[in-house]
Parts: structure tokens; sequence; C-alpha cells
């Protein structure tokens, strides 16, 4: 990963007024920190929610279209994520970077056809899985011709209906990937509300700064205009409109620890 790097977004694509106002707000980060690489992401689908009756999404077709447009008109690189294989290359003419979803990880075939589009991969480690054994993700991306990838720490299921970070484990897989923390996911509360996900937003800011700290390739984000009226994971969403002063809190601590050699 030649920049650090923050991936930024609303949870899942509910219309293009949200993805395009929250675009234009890394816009402007992007403007004042040309050193970082700002990237939008969100969803098409959600698959893998709590609730049959929970909104995932309105498809792959209007995704990427809306997608396709926040790229052309805000120059962002964006991200979206993939389920199935045949979705890779469909998906792949539109982002720059497919995600795999944290539950799919180990999921040889889907892994293989994201890395043979020749486009990034960024793998959401699994709640379930130990900081060693993503060596085998890596392997899996390498032998479909993957070139960029990117390994994301998101928590480990700790309990029911509770995550917690292990911070040992962002240097044990920088050993085979770049490591982004993804702040937002790791204080959900999977299922806590029964039919849905809770979260504890109060704890993404003190997490990222411990990421920052321990050391870290990018940060991952989901926030929206009106985290309360999300139609997804809103609990662990931060408001748009306080997005930018932890972003830049954030890169001052970073740069801060690069200068003091710390």
């Amino acid at each position: 990963m030649e920049k650090f790097t923050v991936i930024a977004g609303p949870c899942v694509i509910e219309n293009e007024d949200i993805c395009l106002q929250t675009a234009d707000v890394l816009v402007r980060l992007q403007n004042e920190f040309p050193d970082i690489r700002f990237v939008f992401k969100s969803s098409y689908d959600k698959a893998n929610r709590s609730s049959v009756h929970s909104f995932r999404g309105r498809g792959i077709e209007f995704g990427l279209k809306v997608l396709d447009k926040v790229k052309k008109e805000t120059g962002l690189p964006v991200l979206t994520d993939i389920h199935e294989s045949d979705q890779a290359k469909p998906v792949s003419e539109v982002v720059d970077i497919i995600q795999i979803p944290a539950f799919l990880c180990r999921q040889t075939d889907l892994l293989l056809a994201a890395a043979r589009t020749g486009k990034e991969v960024n793998v959401k480690k699994g709640q379930f899985l130990a900081p060693w054994d993503t060596k085998n993700i890596v392997e899996k991306l390498q032998f479909g011709g993957a070139k960029r990838f990117y390994l994301t720490e998101r928590g480990v299921s700790f309990g029911y209906n509770n995550l917690v970070v292990d911070f040992r484990g962002l240097p044990i897989m920088r050993q085979f990937a770049p490591v982004i923390f993804d702040a937002t996911h790791s204080v959900q509360l999977p299922g806590g509300k029964g039919s849905s996900s809770g979260g504890q937003r109060e704890f993404i800011y003190p997490l990222a700064k411990a990421a920052v700290s321990v050391g870290v390739d990018g940060l991952f984000f989901e926030t929206h205009p009106e985290p309360e009226k999300a139609l997804s994971d809103g609990p662990n969403q931060i408001p748009l409109e306080e997005f930018p002063k932890i972003i830049k809190n954030l890169i001052l601590l970073r740069e801060f620890i690069i200068e003091k050699g710390i």
C-alpha cells in the first residue's frame, strides 16, 4: 500500500443522494490531505443481515450505477463487497477495490474470483479467525494472481453478541499483507438487538487511536448523514458531520508517531 488509506462511506447504498453527500466530504478531506488515499465504500447488498425482513440494499445493478456515478463525479476510488463468485466480473468493471465480507473470508472460490479480476482486494478477517490464519487467505489471493491486497481487522467474537479487538493481531497480520483497521464494525454488537445488530459508537474513536498507535496501513469507517435513520448498522456508524474532525485527529496522531519515531 503506497499511501495510508482511509476507506469510508455508508453501510449500504440506500440512495444516490446519501452516497454523493458522503463522497463530497471525502473529497474535501482528500484535497486537504493529498498524501492520504481516501476511498468511498458502500454495499449494494448486505447478504448477512440478522433478519430476513431487514433492508439488504437495492441490488447489484442499481448499486453499481451509483458507485460509478460517485467515481466519475468525485474522482475517488470506490469499494464494494461481493458475496458470490459470479459477481466478481461485473463489479470489477466499476470498482477499484473488491471487498470480501468477514464471514466469507475462507471461501476459496470467492477469493480466487476476486483475485483474477486484477483489481485490488480487501479481505475482512472473520470474527472466528486467528490472525496467523490470515496467511492462508493471502496465499489464496496470490495463487489467483492478485498483486495488491489488504487484510482488515474488525474484531473477534467474544461470547454472545459481542466483539473484542486483540491488538496483537495487527502486527501479526502485517507480516502477510498491509492491514486496515475497521473501527466501526469492531464496536458492533452482532445480533444484539434481536432482529438486528447493535453497536457502541462511543468506542470508535478510542479504538481507532489505539490501532494507529499500534501501527496499521489504513482505517475503515462507516459514516452516514443520519445514523439514527440508517437502514443498516446505524448504531455503529459515525455521524457524517463528526467524521472530518475524527479523521483529522487520527492523521495528526499518525504524523506525530512517525515524526517522533515512536
